[in-house]
């Protein structure tokens, strides 16, 4: 065997740097196995896989989440149909009941005396009013249809003591101090006036006048100084707007004014003077 001495070559100087030295080569024994090297091709591929893995884990999650809350809702419905609503809280315990103060359901009312002219009773639900009594008065709506001439409600009905004149009345038209016309007015035992021709006896035109302004009415009434009773004229103003006017004087409405021989009447305010005349 010759003296010369071997060299010491790298690996048998310093095994450690030696395993590192392979390790990195790719050629070294890791885990007692050896690695294999690895393209950047393949490990794109990897990687790939690893993110698809990951989204289908994110999505089954969020699928798992949306079950669980449809499955809370439809319970907590449940629970709010059974119970009125929707948490599953118990409902707040009650304390023991206390007598009530109020008189018990068989018991009736005090209801305080009063007297005949009372109006009325104050009781706990209020003030009740009595029941009206019922009216058998006239009300005046028949009349009004027994008292209709051509469809026209007339708002005038003869009295009683209506009577046809004997004498021979006439009522003398005058306009400008010119007769106009003439009327014979004791033929029947009213006459109406108005600018209603429909119902008016006697037409008046003007516009101051009403439809039915004024009645010329036949009564029999107690005569003077004990004279007897006789029938007499007499004139009645129809509430009108403009009135009636006997010798320049407006007379009151709704009241009868006895008609004498020479008066004159007058409507609204018309210019026509209606004089009053008898034949002898």
């Amino acid at each position: 065997m010759s003296d010369r001495r071997r060299r010491p070559s790298p690996s048998d100087a310093d095994p450690e740097r030696d395993r590192k030295h392979r390790r990195k080569d790719g050629d070294g024994d890791v885990g007692g196995r050896r690695e294999r090297s690895r393209s950047p091709r393949e490990g794109r591929e990897r990687l790939g896989g690893d993110r698809e893995r990951e989204r289908d884990r994110d999505g089954d999650r969020a699928r798992v989440k949306v079950e669980n809350d449809a499955d809370g809702r439809v319970a907590g419905g449940r629970r709010g149909d059974r119970g009125g609503r929707g948490d599953a809280r118990p409902p707040p315990r009650r304390g023991p009941r206390t007598p009530s103060a109020s008189p018990p359901r068989d018991a009736k009312a005090e209801v305080p005396d009063v007297g005949e002219g009372a109006e009325g009773v104050d009781t706990a639900e209020g003030s009740e009013q009595p029941k009206e009594k019922p009216n058998f008065a006239l009300s005046g709506k028949l009349n009004a249809e027994q008292n209709t001439y051509k469809g026209v409600v007339l708002k005038y009905s003869e009295p009683p003591e209506a009577r046809k004149s004997g004498v021979k009345w006439r009522l003398y038209v005058f306009k400008d101090g010119k007769e106009t016309d003439i009327f014979h007015i004791h033929r029947q035992s009213a006459y109406l006036l108005g600018r209603d021709r429909l119902v008016a006896d006697i037409p008046v035109d003007h516009p101051s006048c009403s439809k039915q302004h004024a009645v010329v009415q036949y009564r029999l009434v107690e005569g003077k100084d004990g004279e007897g009773k006789a029938v007499k004229p007499y004139i009645i103003d129809l509430d009108s707007a403009n009135g009636t006017h006997v010798n320049g004087s407006r007379i009151p409405s709704s009241r009868y004014v006895e008609l004498r021989q020479g008066d004159v009447v007058k409507f609204g305010f018309s210019s026509r003077e209606y004089v009053v005349m008898r034949e002898e």
